[in-house]
């Protein structure tokens, strides 16, 4: 669709003499001094036979679809845009600027390449392709990936793993990230949600339900921590050890077995451990990090595999800020948060709609209702009842595009006073070793 001023130009011999035979051209007036001109290919069914038509058919303008006569659009296209500006007269040409520059519609454009001037075609501008006008490609491809943490942090690995060619962008909290990808300066973002020893990040959690982003996949990423100190310090000589809340819980045992009598302190993650460490210079303290911490840092490993359990992993979630189409070709898994007026009395009638329907359930989750946290109930012979109230996150698999799921959740919002689903999204199905950190 182009925009142009009318002012100057006759729309209809304009069409006469522009378009061949088969192109057609619409044209919408929205205003006092604006027409809306549309380009729309008709299939010429002389040029081929019926069969190639039923195949392959023209250029469909609402579907995107390019047939036989895909040059011939383009070429009139160009016709088109040639008789608007030579039909112009010569100060809307130039826009009032100086000589050699061109304008288009009265604005001056400056980084047109004159033919005579180039000296060879890589340097004439390249046309734009199908792929400059595609969404934006979904295995990681250029992509900015925002994730919680500084790098070397373990949401950092599973952006790398959720988009192996992306642009990782560190943010210094979770809500951060959110809004990155609402402002357009992400375009994913990949946070935990559940760590198999720690359980749920009750933060990101509480976070999807205040934000609009849609889940649009998933990643598990094994945890391999390692305690790090600088170079030339001793496990004796070491009187606290810092990380993450979750990390230094993960790891408690085995730092007990270890003979450290060290005070443990939180900090917002074990990434930044490590680099509080370096940029300090902190001889008495270590830090639980990663071996890729360990690396960027400059710090050494004085014990490597400090976790507890050898089957420590994390779940992290991609977002978006559109939902992806669910298709039932592969494993799914959809993400629904819901709440009822009269609290969890309904949380049976519920977890049955999925039940009866064979479907599993991999999670539940409760959090606090932030905009109604109690319920009171009066009776006049007992007293009043306080009663707190609750959200439901449940991940179920199946797609939203099979039938059961759809039923599943229409009975689902009968017993219910608010459903939103957060997200239907391929399963993490790839291979995994506990023995080291991918």
């Amino acid at each position: 669709m182009q925009s142009i001023t009318p002012s100057s130009i006759d729309l209809k011999s304009l069409m006469r003499t522009a378009l061949p035979p088969g192109l057609g051209l619409t044209h919408h007036r929205v205003g006092p001094s604006r027409v809306l001109i549309q380009c729309v290919s008709r299939f010429d069914s002389a040029n081929v036979n019926a069969n190639a038509s039923a195949a392959s058919g023209g250029f469909n303008a609402g579907a995107g679809h390019v047939g036989g006569v895909r040059y011939d659009w383009q070429s009139s296209c160009a016709i088109l845009a040639s008789k608007v500006v030579s039909q112009q007269p010569d100060n809307e040409k130039n826009g009032g600027v100086a000589d050699g520059i061109t304008a288009v519609n009265g604005h001056p454009t400056l980084d047109l390449v004159p033919v005579k001037e180039a000296k060879s075609p890589s340097a004439l501008p390249k046309p734009l392709s199908i792929a400059d006008l595609s969404p934006a490609p979904m295995h990681g491809s250029e992509l900015r990936v925002a994730y919680q943490g500084v790098p070397g942090a373990y949401s950092e690995a599973a952006a790398g793993k959720a988009y192996p060619k992306c642009e990782a962008i560190p943010c210094d909290q979770f809500e951060v990230a959110f809004q990155a990808v609402e402002l357009w300066i992400a375009d994913r973002a990949v946070l935990p949600v559940e760590n198999s020893l720690g359980g749920s990040i009750h933060r990101n959690y509480d976070l999807l339900l205040r934000h609009r982003l849609h889940i649009v996949g998933e990643v598990q990423l094994p945890v391999h921590h390692c305690l790090l100190a600088l170079p030339g310090v001793r496990k004796e000589y070491l009187t606290r050890v810092i990380s993450h809340p979750q990390a230094l819980s993960q790891c408690e045992h085995t730092l007990t077995k270890m003979g450290l009598n060290v005070a443990r302190e939180a900090v917002d993650d074990t990434a930044g451990a490590a680099e509080y460490i370096a940029m300090n210079n902190l001889r008495d303290t270590a830090a639980i990090a990663s071996v890729r911490a360990a690396e960027l840092y400059g710090l050494q490993i004085l014990a490597d595999g400090i976790q507890d359990d050898t089957g420590n992993v994390t779940r992290f979630v991609m977002l978006a800020r559109e939902p992806i189409i669910p298709r039932t070709d592969r494993p799914f898994k959809t993400s629904i948060v819901f709440a009822h007026d009269k609290g969890t009395s309904v949380l049976f009638k519920v977890l049955s709609a999925f039940a009866f329907r064979n479907i599993s359930l991999t999670k539940i989750e409760s959090r606090p209702h932030r905009n109604r946290p109690i319920r009171l109930v009066d009776d006049a012979n007992v007293g009043t009842a306080k009663h707190f109230e609750y959200m439901f996150y449940v991940d179920f698999e199946a797609s939203m595009a099979e039938v059961r799921a759809q039923n599943a959740l229409a009975e689902v919002q009968e017993f219910t006073s608010f459903l939103r689903v957060l997200g239907s999204y391929p399963m993490d199905m790839t291979p995994w070793s506990p023995s080291r950190e991918e």
